[in-house]
């Protein structure tokens, strides 16, 4: 048989999957800005079921079983604290998060990929503090030379960000769909202007 045998048994309306639950953990926070924490809405039903969360709002969508009728959580929250992560991965994606997909070199935000401030052949290593975001022309102005070799300068001397500096950053880069359920539980904790 082509294929996975169970999609012609298992009916998966596409319409349900774009219901998304925004998961909070139990001090109401999103557990990550971005990526924003969402589970399907398979993974929120079955987490209510099973009383790991509480739902906090819902979308006016309802899915059945044999047995029951449930409305689709948008918003859920974690009876147990998870506690959040101090250590960052360095990945490509935290790295361009870091660095607020702009390049570090002429501060475009176009066509990013990421260059290493002392090159490899001379003895630069991959780490938060040796990599930076770069735009392709800025990586391939400076190939293989030191910054000054190169005659370029960095907006911002690359270092390890916190878990706290990854949050703030995530902020500013929201998903692009955000169900109306969702904002009061995204920003209440941003401080407020005057």
């Amino acid at each position: 048989m082509d294929g996975d045998f169970r999609t012609q048994f298992v009916r998966d309306p596409a319409a349900l999957k774009h219901y998304p639950a925004l998961v909070l953990n139990a001090d109401y926070r999103p557990l990550s800005y971005y990526p924003l924490s969402l589970w399907p809405w398979q993974e929120a039903i079955k987490a209510a079921v099973l009383d790991r969360v509480q739902i906090v709002a819902e979308y006016d969508h309802v899915v059945r079983s044999q047995r029951a009728e449930f409305r689709i959580p948008s918003v859920v929250v974690l009876k147990e604290f998870v506690k959040p992560q101090k250590r960052v991965a360095f990945t490509r994606f935290n790295l361009f998060l870091r660095d607020e997909f702009c390049c570090q070199y002429c501060g475009s935000r176009g066509d990013l990929t990421f260059d290493h401030v002392v090159p490899r052949s001379k003895g630069g290593v991959t780490s938060w503090e040796n990599v930076v975001a770069a735009c392709s022309p800025c990586n391939l102005k400076k190939g293989n030379r030191t910054l000054r070799q190169a005659g370029m300068s960095l907006h911002r001397a690359p270092r390890a960000p916190l878990a706290e500096e990854m949050q703030m950053h995530g902020r500013k880069f929201p998903p692009n769909h955000l169900h109306e359920s969702w904002m009061d539980f995204l920003y209440w904790d941003a401080e407020l202007e005057a």
